[in-house]
């Protein structure tokens, strides 16, 4: 997959079917959309993702807005799924205040589109003021395919990115993970972090993910953590270590059971299947641990019943 970023002046050669969105989340509406891809890479097209390199409403509403996926995890996804491009634009000035039928002209010129794939809800251009009536408008005149998706629905709502934040905001694992088609995950780096978890017998990796990215609300979950080309199983706590003294950033801290390898500094992608607790300060250390003790023996009650 070529990824094409940090730039406006984006260019593919060979002809292609083109999808435009945040695709925040990758899920199971985004999924319904990229089945169109298949048949038109049969067609001959190279299948080609256009997004932003920031959700546009940071800069038009001045919103700090928490992603389901950052960049760097929605480019892993889109090479597993087969794409062959990805185009990351900038969303500049220039960008935001575009009339849409220049955006057109550019995407389809710079892109070589022959095809576009949109859901009903997609926009464009300056205000918004594009959307799916207007690519058809123009599909003649710049020569190329429009094919409009429809909304996939879970309990009479269109599944969404908003959908799914909503869920995991909530700490509704389970339901975020149905929306989404997979279950949601934290990809980052393993950082040195106090060492009390082994002091105590019970060893921890620590992350902490990029700023933007949504986590679930502070708590203890059972989780599974993808390291090298294996899978193990763990509990993992989201939080900010309210027991232990000192000030602590929001992370994840997740201890792998039957694990006793060195990952430090290496990137782990840790999976959330389920919340156990909510996040509490213990009176003690001894008092932790005992905790830390329960919440492991829940989490290999949870595999055992969940894996027979």
């Amino acid at each position: 997959m070529k990824y094409i970023r940090n730039t406006t002046d984006f260019y593919i050669e060979e002809n292609t079917v083109l999808s435009l969105g945040k695709f925040d989340g990758i899920h199971r509406g985004h999924e319904q959309l990229l089945q169109y891809f298949a048949k038109k890479k049969d067609e001959g097209l190279a299948g080609a993702i256009f997004t932003f390199d920031i959700p546009p409403r940071r800069n038009v509403q001045n919103v700090e807005a928490k992603v389901l996926t950052t960049n760097e995890e929605k480019r892993h996804m889109f090479e597993h799924l087969g794409i062959d491009y990805v185009v990351e634009c900038p969303f500049t000035q220039e960008i935001m205040c575009m009339e849409p039928e220049d955006f057109i002209a550019k995407i389809v010129r710079q892109l070589h589109v022959k095809c576009m794939v949109v859901g009903e809800d997609f926009h464009f251009g300056h205000n918004r003021r594009g959307d799916y009536h207007m690519l058809r408008q123009y599909a003649g005149k710049y020569g190329y395919e429009v094919i409009v998706v429809e909304k996939i629905k879970e309990d009479s709502r269109d599944i969404s990115s908003t959908f799914v934040r909503e869920e995991i905001a909530a700490g509704n694992i389970e339901k975020a993970n149905h929306l989404l088609g997979y279950r949601y995950f934290v990809t980052s780096r393993v950082l040195h972090g106090n060492q009390i978890g082994r002091t105590i017998g019970i060893p921890t990796i620590n992350q902490l993910p990029p700023k933007e990215k949504l986590l679930p609300p502070n708590g203890v979950y059972v989780t599974e953590a993808y390291i090298g080309d294996r899978w193990y199983r763990g509990i993992s706590n989201v939080g900010c270590k309210p027991t232990i003294e000192g000030e602590y950033p929001v992370g994840v801290e997740t201890h792998l059971l039957d694990f006793a390898e060195d990952v430090y500094d290496k990137m782990v992608t840790v999976e959330f299947l389920s919340r156990v607790r909510s996040e509490r300060k213990f009176a003690s250390i001894e008092a932790l641990k005992e905790q830390m003790q329960n919440d492991v023996a829940y989490g290999r009650a949870y595999f055992e019943k969940h894996t027979s």
